[in-house]
């Protein structure tokens, strides 16, 4: 699907995409097509969420006059989010990678059209508004806080959910994976209580690969972010993450940096919320 998806954004004309009628239905039919396989036994109860709400999953495309190319990104995110849907439904074949003192828990497992995933599963102790506000309205902050990245900026936004977005890596301990960056496509969709920030790679002429970098690949990747059923003032919080670094890199080492990348994240997010909670409260007084 990427490379017809690419090519389109390159200008390559598909009949199909320019009808905005059948876009919108076509990414109708597959988004209820994959929740109503999620829906039988086994899936948790924010699957069942998204599926009663699964028709709004759809950006309001018909409000809004898109070009081609931005028609083209905002299947591409509407596609991320259908297939991370459908993996994170799965329960089955996860193994785990690292799990944690404090319950975090980074998993596992291979899928044949993807390659090796990574799922993690943490309780945060901020509620959901809060984290979404600093994951996806912050976004471009997110360098100052996790030294796993060095930059994220946003090349252009489409409407109210969809966004393109460049970002380049930090360094890792001992130089172990070289300087990368990527350029994604993110859909962003806030549905009741639930939240979610998936994405995958993308072209855009605004960034082009750079000198220096090695532009990696990502995708399905998302992040979902739910009210725990036991204290809605917490989060479970789940990150879906696949990536391609490329280079001549050992399948050990990647699987070692992404799954530890995951638990940083956590522990990074923590302490960002926790030192802003902080200055907000000295505001407040």
């Amino acid at each position: 699907m990427l490379p017809a998806t690419v090519k389109l954004c390159a200008g390559i004309s598909y009949r199909h995409v320019r009808n905005m009628t059948g876009l919108r239905r076509n990414a109708m039919i597959a988004i209820h097509h994959e929740l109503k396989k999620l829906s039988g036994p086994g899936p948790g109860a924010w699957i069942n969420h998204v599926r009663r709400r699964s028709s709004l999953l759809s950006s309001r495309i018909a409000e809004e006059t898109y070009s081609e190319a931005e028609q083209c990104y905002v299947q591409q995110g509407q596609e991320a989010l259908q297939k991370s849907i459908s993996i994170l439904g799965d329960q089955d074949g996860w193994q785990t990678e690292i799990e944690t003192v404090n319950g975090d828990k980074v998993m596992s497992k291979v899928l044949p059209d993807i390659g090796k995933i990574f799922k993690l599963e943490v309780m945060l102790e901020q509620q959901t508004d809060d984290l979404y506000e600093e994951l996806v309205d912050n976004m471009e902050q997110m360098g100052e806080w996790n030294p796993n990245v060095k930059q994220v900026k946003i090349l252009q936004k489409i409407g109210q959910d969809t966004m393109i977005t460049h970002e380049v890596s930090g360094e890792t301990p001992g130089n172990v994976v070289g300087p990368r960056d990527f350029v994604s496509v993110r859909c962003a969709k806030r549905r009741g209580s639930t939240c979610f920030l998936a994405g995958m790679s993308t072209q855009h002429p605004g960034m082009p690969e750079k000198k220096g970098f090695v532009r990696a690949e990502n995708g399905p990747t998302c992040i979902v972010m739910r009210p725990s059923a036991d204290d809605p003032n917490k989060t479970k919080f789940t990150w879906l993450l696949s990536l391609d670094l490329k280079g001549w890199i050992p399948k050990t080492v990647i699987n070692r940096v992404l799954s530890q990348t995951q638990v940083d994240f956590a522990n990074h997010l923590r302490h960002r919320m926790a030192s802003s909670g902080g200055v907000e409260a000295a505001i407040a007084c």
